[in-house]
């Protein structure tokens, strides 16, 4: 049981990164998209610097969740690997398995909106340019 709580405890600091790396990535979105209103109607003429910080903090969202995804990952890999050098060693009796991390799932779907979204700030193309 010991393993499923590591595990869960694992898949809720990845959540905790999803939720921040959300919030980073669509505020800075929204603070892009409003400059950018703002000047297609002709209330301001310059608005570069606030462009540039919301896509300052999409790439950081963007960021902050690459390094929770490799994170996740490099921890649930030796998880296992200390499962299986247990049961080698007879410390552990049942076969337990480890189901795909919907957390994990979720992270990566975030991963692709977030660079997709970028993408269409910096290069101002696709459905969010």
């Amino acid at each position: 049981m010991s393993f499923q709580r590591t595990r869960m405890s694992s898949d809720r600091t990845l959540m905790s990164v999803v939720r921040t790396s959300l919030s980073l990535i669509s505020f800075g979105f929204t603070i892009y998209q409003v400059f950018d209103k703002l000047r297609e109607a002709g209330t301001i003429t310059h608005s570069s610097a606030p462009r540039n910080f919301g896509v300052a903090l999409v790439l950081l969202g963007i960021a902050m969740l690459v390094i929770g995804i490799v994170y996740h990952v490099q921890f649930m890999v030796g998880l296992r690997h200390e499962r299986e050098a247990m049961k080698a060693a007879g410390l552990v009796h049942g076969e337990s398995h480890f189901p795909v991390s919907l957390t994990l799932i979720v992270a990566v779907v975030l991963l692709i909106i977030g660079v997709a979204a970028v993408v269409s700030m910096i290069f101002q193309v696709g459905p969010f340019g």
